[in-house]
């Protein structure tokens, strides 16, 4: 199993906003177990959005069905005003 770990730095007064956004984007995508975290220390307004998928193949089967799904694009219309920098961690369970 992996864990995809996406970390974004929004916008002065958007993480909650964005936080909103990723878990509408999650439920249209049909993410597995799916968690929406928001900073209580380090980095201001850091988000995160975790999520599991079986094997890396899958993730890139998940990106690529993500990207032509249009109930996941409508989700994720406008979230990339909300952030200013992002990255992305891929995890394996040990």
């Amino acid at each position: 199993m992996i864990i995809v770990r996406n970390s974004f730095i929004a916008k002065p007064g958007q993480a909650g906003k964005l936080a909103a956004q990723l878990k509408n984007m999650a439920k249209a995508g049909n993410l597995r177990n799916v968690r929406v975290l928001t900073d209580l220390a380090g980095d201001f307004n850091h988000v995160v959005m975790e999520h599991e998928v079986e094997s890396a193949s899958d993730f890139e089967e998940l990106i690529a069905r993500y990207s032509s799904d249009p109930q996941a694009r409508e989700a994720a219309k406008g979230y990339t005003d909300l952030w200013t920098t992002g990255r992305r961690e891929l995890f394996r369970v040990a």
